[in-house]
């Protein structure tokens, strides 16, 4: 079912070294981490479950730039998801907020410097 999913969203017909694991226990509602090199597949970690879990997902991020690399990708495949950071002008970001009241987004990813 997993491996199901996981072309359907995101188009990967098998899981790099590690993600599976990490995914399962995620969707077992356990606690998970993931210490993979850069470009592993770490944020699939949250991503997939992010998609079969029934309510959205808020990911706390240090970095603009990788917010904004995931963030396209997402919206690449038809993911609905967004991003809270400083960049955005005031009527951006409301409109951003009024999406994930009304849960139309499966995956909010706030910069730190916003999660007060």
């Amino acid at each position: 079912m997993l491996k199901q999913q996981l072309h359907t969203h995101f188009g990967f017909n098998s899981f790099l070294k590690g993600q599976e694991d990490v995914i399962r226990k995620v969707l077992d509602r356990q606690s998970a981490a993931a210490i993979f090199p850069t470009g592993a597949g770490k944020s699939l970690c949250y991503q997939l479950p992010a998609m079969l879990l029934p309510s959205m997902t808020l990911v706390v991020s240090p970095l603009l730039s990788l917010m904004k690399d995931q963030l396209d990708f997402l919206l690449e495949k038809n993911i609905p998801a967004a991003r809270l950071d400083s960049t955005l002008q005031k009527n951006e970001y409301n409109a951003i907020l009024e999406k994930a009241k009304n849960n139309e987004l499966k995956i909010l990813m706030i910069s730190v410097e916003r999660f007060k």
